[in-house]
């Protein structure tokens, strides 16, 4: 019975991990999708820092990508920058794609 126990323990602690591993990445996208959306406003260098802030912190509103799709949108409709909500999509991607790639470079 204590290999079970072993190796149920073993994947508890690959799943926390995973899960450490995937918030890091989410937490990272969404800083530079709020850097990207900040430039796209013409924030300046300190409104761009506070602004990811921003954007990171929206993301704890509810589960999944809509809390931050709506953010951005709004933020950049505000600021009267033409987007839809595939570009939004879309940079979202290109952005945890980079996430990933800077988190696993930390790694090393």
């Amino acid at each position: 019975m204590s290999g079970f126990n072993d190796r149920e323990r073993a994947f508890e602690a690959e799943f926390a991990r995973d899960q450490e591993v995937q918030f890091r990445i989410t937490a990272r996208r969404n800083r530079l999708v709020g850097e990207w959306a900040a430039e796209r406003m013409g924030l300046t260098p300190e409104e761009t820092d506070a602004y990811a802030k921003a954007v990171v912190q929206a993301d704890f509103e509810e589960a999944g990508d809509e809390d931050v799709i709506r953010k951005l949108a709004g933020d950049l409709t505000a600021a009267s920058v033409e987007i839809s909500d595939a570009e939004i999509r879309s940079v979202l991607n290109d952005k945890t794609a980079e996430a990933r790639r800077q988190f696993m470079d930390s790694q090393n």
